[in-house]
């Protein structure tokens, strides 16, 4: 996908599961606000009626949208397949904390990333 795409908001959208940055954890970020996802989220659903694939990053959104998430970030992303069917396609934070866990798990780059790319151009 190229900037042009990314940026026209009547093919991409990005839809946070909090408005508000809760800060840094020990291991992370903190988890979104309880219930903003709940309150906001099918309002703003609702304003895009033609949502073709829907991507999940990181874990606080797969654990609220994926209703057979498992246990482990690594095997929701390793079974991406299994989602695929409901619209939802799962990745992993693109943040530079996760170097680690890209280069300990090369199947992502080689598997998952080429299968987004396929759908993503698939549909434009």
């Amino acid at each position: 996908m190229d900037d042009k795409a990314f940026y026209d908001e009547t093919q991409f959208a990005v839809m946070p599961m909090d408005f508000y940055f809760p800060g840094k954890g020990k291991s992370g970020d903190l988890p979104p606000r309880a219930g903003f996802a709940d309150l906001w989220h099918p309002r703003l659903l609702q304003l895009m009626p033609n949502v073709h694939l829907t991507v999940l990053i990181g874990q606080y959104a797969q654990k609220y949208y994926l209703r057979r998430a498992k246990k482990t970030l690594t095997e929701t992303v390793k079974n991406y397949t299994e989602y695929l069917p409901d619209g939802y396609f799962v990745l992993p934070h693109p943040s530079p904390r996760n170097n680690i866990w890209k280069a300990k798990n090369p199947w992502f780059e080689r598997e998952v990333v080429p299968e987004l790319q396929k759908r993503i151009h698939a549909k434009g």
